[in-house]
């Protein structure tokens, strides 16, 4: 089993999750525990980008999650969180 990696969230994103339903909350947590496992599993943010492969979004219905996945350090830096429900 691989190790999960730990979420560490920028200051927008800190603050776009403090305003969230608590229910919404659980459903980022949910999400960052899904990529934590699998950090490429999700969809690269610009598959067009050849040097942007550990830039991702996670979508779920109207919740986006937008994270770079930093290997040297081996932990997600979530960027931005976006609620468009």
């Amino acid at each position: 089993m691989t190790p999960a990696w730990p979420a560490r969230l920028s200051p927008n994103a800190s603050a776009v999750l403090a305003g969230l339903q608590p229910e919404v909350q659980e459903m980022v947590r949910d999400v960052l525990d899904i990529a934590s496992r699998q950090p490429w599993g999700w969809s690269q943010w610009d598959p067009t980008d050849p040097e942007g492969q550990d830039l991702r979004r996670a979508d779920v219905g109207p919740l986006t999650v937008v994270y770079f996945i930093n290997e040297p350090r081996t932990y997600l830096y979530v960027l931005d969180i976006v609620w468009a429900g």
